[in-house]
């Protein structure tokens, strides 16, 4: 049977390497490391990187906290349980150039006893600019990365993360999706523990291939101070959707956690503007209207 101790350890493994391949494919900057303890039980490591070659703004963040659910917590989750454990790796990028895309990773495990635990996660892409070959890329990947464990885990899940990355006050999607998951066990799927955290290892080491490409492809394209703004305002729907939606956010500061580390996902510059109208045609009204559920974003499909 995995333990949480056995969790905690490769998430702690995960941060490490996701780490090394982000400052290899900046080229210019390195992570700063905060320790810190939760009052309550547990604690993490904060890792931020600010101002590189490529990353304007990034944080790799891990965390093993433990203690009392608060009663808010036990009735969104339905149990009765006080005693909690939740181990996690989160990662929010907000890249310097438009044309590389914002990219969102979390693995998690909870736990309350020996039958009450899963797992989540998931990993999304949100674009400034939608470039369908990059979109192909990154969905193909990780359709590759679920079928290992179960042929139908990728369109379950994407169809989740087109539901949950939604902006209901936009009507449109943060991005073009990804998976998403939440509350997997046995019960769900037909994984025991075991498999289920090789899934949720898995998804944790692809975020490293699949953004190194991403960069790889897009960090030297040219660009103009109005895709700059325009960059600046698709941050702010970025800003929007955590605050008002995220669960993450939401149950980190319901639980009383560490408050840098849980608004470490917004970017170091967003704007909004009043009632904005992309020109008929642009690049930007392109992307707009690609904001939605239900693309099909596979090769043939493209």
């Amino acid at each position: 049977m995995i333990t949480k101790e056995e969790i905690a350890a490769a998430y702690r493994q995960i941060q490490d390497d996701i780490c090394k391949s982000l400052e290899l494919a900046d080229g210019g900057a390195f992570f700063e490391e905060e320790l810190w303890q939760r009052e309550g039980g547990g604690g993490g490591r904060t890792r931020i990187m600010q101002n590189g070659n490529v990353i304007e703004r990034g944080g790799v963040n891990f965390s093993a906290v433990h203690g009392k659910l608060p009663d808010q917590i036990k009735r969104a989750f339905k149990v009765e349980e006080e005693d909690f454990f939740a181990t996690g790796v989160s990662i929010v990028i907000h890249p310097k150039n438009p044309w590389v895309p914002i990219i969102h990773m979390n693995i998690r495990y909870f736990e309350l006893n020996e039958t009450t635990r899963w797992f989540g996660g998931g990993i999304d892409l949100t674009p400034h600019y939608i470039v369908a070959e990059d979109a192909v890329f990154f969905h193909d990947y990780l359709r590759k990365v679920c079928n290992q464990f179960s042929e139908t885990f990728y369109e379950r899940f994407k169809v989740w993360a087109d539901d949950y990355f939604f902006i209901k006050h936009r009507n449109e999607t943060r991005g073009i999706g990804g998976i998403f998951y939440d509350r997997l066990s046995p019960e769900n799927t037909a994984l025991d523990y075991q498999q289920l955290f090789a899934f949720s290892t898995a998804v944790g080491e692809s975020f490293a291939p699949i953004y190194s490409e991403l960069i790889k492809r897009n960090k030297n394209k040219t660009f103009s101070a109005a895709q700059k703004e325009w960059q600046y305002l698709r941050r702010s729907r970025y800003v929007e959707f955590n605050l008002v939606y995220d669960s993450g956010t939401k149950f980190g500061l319901e639980t009383n956690g560490r408050i840098e580390s849980i608004l470490m996902s917004l970017p170091p510059q967003a704007n909004w503007a009043y009632n904005y109208k992309p020109v008929s045609g642009s690049e930007e009204e392109q992307t707009l209207q690609l904001l939605r559920k239900g693309i099909d974003w596979s090769n043939e499909h493209a």
